[in-house]
Parts: C-alpha cells; structure tokens; sequence
C-alpha cells in the first residue's frame, strides 16, 4: 500500500497493491497499522454507500465541529473526480483544493481530513461510491459550498450543463459566503 501526498499535504492518495490472476484480483482496502504508520490514528465509526448515475454531482460538503469528519472515500464500480477543498481559514492553502480520479480500475483511495469541504461528479455511465466516515451525521451542522463557486476554481471534466444536482447543492452558497474552519 502506497501512501502519495498531494498539493495540500493533509489529503493523502492511497494506492493499494493489487494481486490479480485469471480469477480475478485481491488487494486489502484498509490496514489500520499502515493508515496509522502514515496518516495517524483515526477511529472510523460508519461505512456509507452510495449508487449515482452519469453527471451527479455530490457536494461539496462538510460538517461543522464539533460534528467535522475525515472521510476514507474509494469507487467499487465506475469512475468518479473526487475533489477536497481546504477550507481551514488559518491553512495556507485555504480555497485550494485536490482533484483525483478513482475508479473500480485504479482502486485508489482518499484521505480527506476533517476542515475540507468534499464532493464528486460520476463520470462513468454508473458509479457506486464507498466511504469511511469518523464521525456520524448531524444535520445542525451539515454544511456546504456551491460546486461551481469561480473562486475555486474547480474543472469537473464534464460538461456542466450535464450535472445532475439535489436541489440541497444547488443552493449551496459560495465559499466567501459559507461557514468556515477557524
């Protein structure tokens, strides 16, 4: 398993080593010994999963503290451009953001700690989309940022007028207007 820092230092791709043969192929998704060796001690507390169509658009999304979640985002089947947004108001790289693709081909991960906002866009026909999450849910400090803010600059590889949004993100605010990380 391999460790690959990004531009903003906290996300962190993960590529695992995949064993394949005529039959098929193995690889371990998660090992607690190496994620903490290089990325730290996280306890994971829920696995979500969800099935999206061609040009959905999920996010992008975060909660607020004392509710904020890393998350430990793959692709089972399909393909998806996740992107994470720091949005840590005292980060040097506040408004910047990591797009990578993961896909069922390149079984990558990311690591994507708590102060980003996170979102994807399916880019294959259909894409189930898995995730550890460290913290649960809570709706009081559910948050988010519009997808398409110009100040973030963000080329989702898909024709925006093919994006397919919940009415929740297409009324998401911009980031200059949105609730931030200290």
């Amino acid at each position: 398993m391999q460790f690959i820092p990004t531009s903003i230092p906290d996300v962190v791709i993960i590529e695992p080593k995949v064993w394949a043969d005529a039959r098929g192929y193995f690889f371990e998704s998660y090992r607690h010994d190496l994620f903490q060796q290089h990325i730290g001690a996280i306890d994971w507390v829920q696995d979500n999963e969800s099935y999206s169509s061609y040009g959905t658009l999920r996010g992008l999304h975060y909660q607020l503290a004392p509710h904020a979640q890393s998350k430990l985002v793959r692709v089972i089947h399909g393909k998806v451009l996740d992107v994470a947004v720091d949005i840590r108001q005292s980060s040097p790289t506040f408004g910047q953001h990591v797009a990578v693709e993961l896909s069922n081909d390149n079984k990558r991960q990311l690591f994507i700690p708590r102060g980003f906002a996170h979102g994807f866009v399916v880019l294959s026909e259909t894409a189930v989309f898995a995730y550890k999450v460290d913290n649960y849910y809570n709706k009081e400090c559910d948050r988010g940022i519009a997808f398409n803010d110009p100040a973030l600059g963000i080329d989702w590889q898909i024709d925006l007028a093919q994006v397919q949004l919940s009415d929740k993100d297409s009324k998401q605010p911009l980031l200059n207007a949105a609730e931030m990380f200290a």
